[in-house]
């Protein structure tokens, strides 16, 4: 079976898939297999990305990272991706939007 595309999922099929990947993820926790936990993780943030809209996210605003003391000025977005600079840093870093709180400061 060919697995559907985040983008390609309706409402449903996305919060369907973020509760597999959290019991996938819950699993390997208690394994002990930390990569695995991680790729879920990682996985499961990608397709809340998707339940967002992009729209709430502005270029040239800061925003709160959620999960973190950071902070993310956006530069442009790239659908569900916002790209810009991190904690006032140089390097150009691309996160989905659901690291992203919604209201900038």
């Amino acid at each position: 079976m060919v697995e559907k595309r985040f983008s390609e999922m309706t409402e449903y099929e996305l919060r369907n898939e973020i509760a597999r990947l959290n019991e996938k993820a819950k699993k390997a926790e208690q394994l002990g297999m930390m990569n695995e936990f991680a790729v879920y993780e990682r996985r499961t943030l990608m397709a809340k990305a998707y339940l967002l809209k992009p729209d709430n996210f502005k270029p040239g605003e800061t925003y709160e990272m959620i999960g973190g003391n950071s902070i993310f000025q956006i530069s442009y977005m790239n659908g569900h991706f916002a790209w810009g600079y991190r904690d006032n840093g140089t390097t150009l870093d691309a996160v989905p939007i659901s690291l992203l709180k919604e209201k900038p400061i």
